[in-house]
Parts: structure tokens; sequence; C-alpha cells
């Protein structure tokens, strides 16, 4: 349920509000717009009556709604999220690409990564350290030593870093390191992760679940928004179906959809949704077609002795290339790159 006060109503008589409506057994967030505040309710609102809470001093009308993400919502949130990161604008005219290794393997590595994809023209350098693995006997990150590996690298470079975080006991040392943090598909509904990275002021990067709905998406997010950080990004990355060609099927119709729920980022990752290099290309091209905000490419300088994820990463040359398709795709939408 959602309250929607008179223009001009004063902060006091919002916390009286707010007040009131706890002793109705409902918990109240106020949402501060541009012109107007939102009350959101959240709890059981059965037994209450809209018609009530608009003799209310100060409402202006209540509407009921069917979905139970608020902050993440277009309807109470008409304009577009935009986030920065440095000197970059995630969210506006321009796609943003985040590209690198699935793990960074060593200074070295890392070093030739970023160079080569800033001088192709990205923004952001990825890279993991913490890797959670379906089989415990793969390659699982340098952990500590990677993020710092990452971030030396993208200082040296000009650019910044986007990393996952797997468990909140890493939140220190990602908030010290790490410029956007990303969560994984298996921790989209790491529920108690989330609610730590609400509390923190720094870019959240959240991919959807390979078995996950948009809503449970959104309801993610809105746990991150809840506490306070209002910089989520989010990111398909395809979803498990009966297809067995590819390695996830992409939903390129939740690009379009997430924009119309919401207003926050979309970003895409053609990489983990094939499975297979040569897919990244038609994948991403299609996702910036549809709208996309930003695209999230694997790179790797020796995909062939990848210690992770080889068969889907690019070398140089082939993310130089795309890069240069993508352009008059992005131009043909009214996007730049």
């Amino acid at each position: 349920m959602i309250l929607i006060l008179k223009e001009g109503t004063p902060p006091t008589r919002v916390e009286q509000l707010c007040d009131f409506l706890k002793t109705l057994g409902v918990t109240p967030s106020p949402i501060l717009g541009e012109g107007v505040t939102i009350i959101s309710l959240v709890g059981d609102t059965s037994a209450i009556e809209p018609e009530s809470l608009e003799l209310l001093e100060g409402v202006e009308r209540v509407i009921r709604v069917q979905e139970s993400f608020m902050r993440a919502n277009r309807k109470f949130h008409p304009e577009d999220t935009l986030i920065r990161v440095g000197d970059t604008l995630i969210g506006g005219e321009q796609i943003i690409i985040a590209a690198g290794p699935c793990s960074v393997e060593s200074q070295s590595q890392i070093n030739e990564v970023a160079q080569a994809v800033k001088a192709s023209g990205v923004q952001l350098l990825r890279g993991g350290a913490f890797k959670p693995r379906t089989s415990p006997y793969a390659f699982q990150g340098l952990q500590a030593e990677g993020l710092l590996y990452l971030e030396r690298a993208a200082r040296q470079s000009g650019l910044t870093t986007v990393s996952e975080i797997t468990d909140p006991s890493q939140l220190e040392l990602f908030i010290e390191h790490v410029d956007v943090l990303q969560v994984g598909a298996r921790n989209m509904q790491n529920f108690e992760l989330l609610k730590e990275l609400g509390r923190i002021n720094k870019p959240i990067l959240l991919k959807r679940g390979f078995s996950n709905t948009l809503q449970e998406l959104l309801m993610s997010a809105e746990y991150i928004l809840s506490g306070g950080n209002d910089q989520v990004i989010l990111c398909e990355r395809g979803i498990r179906t009966f297809e067995t060609a590819t390695r996830n099927t992409l939903d390129i119709s939740a690009i379009p959809m997430l924009q119309r729920m919401t207003h926050l980022p979309v970003f895409v990752d053609p990489s983990h949704a094939g499975g297979i290099a040569w897919l990244i290309e038609p994948l991403a091209l299609a996702a910036v077609a549809a709208g996309a905000d930003g695209l999230l490419i694997e790179v790797h300088n020796d995909p062939i002795h990848a210690l992770s994820d080889g068969q889907q990463s690019l070398t140089p040359p082939q993310f130089a290339a795309l890069l240069h398709k993508l352009r008059p795709v992005a131009a043909a939408v009214g996007r730049t790159m």
C-alpha cells in the first residue's frame, strides 16, 4: 500500500504520519521524490481501509499495489537512476562496458588485460578474486591478493573496478579496494549479504539468478535500496531453460521489461549467457539493440590457458573488433559508446 502525500507536506507531518502508521501494525517507509513524498507500507495491510487513511491530514490519496518492491518501482520513481563511478555515469546516454577476465590470475595477466581494454575505450575493469565455483576442486580465485592485483592494474590504467563479493565477511576488504561490488547469480537471494550491501555507499551490480523471475530480482534489489543504498545496477546474465546448446539462455525481453518495471540501470552479461566465445558478439549486439545500459564482457589475454571460463572469453583483438561493431548499433538506438 502506498500513501501519496500532498505537495508541501512538512517533514514533521511525515514523521507524525509514520508514527501513526506503525500503530496499525505495518512498517512505513517514506520515499522523497521530486515535488512529492510517498510513504510505502510494508506488512499485512489487508485490514487497513484506504479510504480511512485518505482522511488523514497531508494525505492526497492511497493506492493498493500488487508489487512488493516499492523503491525499485518506476511507478514511484519515474526518472531513470543515474549512478556515478569515478568519471563514468551509468544509466545515461552512454552505454558502459565492463571488461576483463573471469579470474585475476597474476599481476602481469591483469595488467595486460587492463591496458588492452583501456585502449579499446572501456571504463570499468572486471575481474574475479573470490570465485564461487560449481566444483570445490575448481580454481577458487586469488581472493584478497587478487583484489590487490585488480586495484593496482586499474589505477595504472585509469580504470575503475568491478569484482564479485560472496560473503558479508569480505565487506571491509571490498569497500577499501573495489569500486563496484558485484553480487553473482548464486548470491542474488543471499539476503544477509544484500542487507549489508544496503548499508554501504558503493554501487552494487546485482546479477539475476539463473532460475529467478524479474520480480524476484527486483525484490533482491529492494533489500539493498531499503537499507539506504540507492546505487543498484541490475544485470541479466541468462537463465536456465531446457536448452543445452548454450550455457544459459539470454532473456533479451528482460531488458525492456525491467526498464518498464524499474528506474534502475540494466546491464547484460553475454559471456555467461552463451558460454561460448563466438556467441558473445551476436548476443552483445542484440542487448545493445534492445536498450541495455551496459555490458559485462569477459576478456582474457590467453583464453586457452585461463584458469576459469576461458571458453567464453574474448582475446583483446576480438574484443576491440566487437566494440567496433557495437558502436553503429548504439548510434541507431540513440546511444553512444
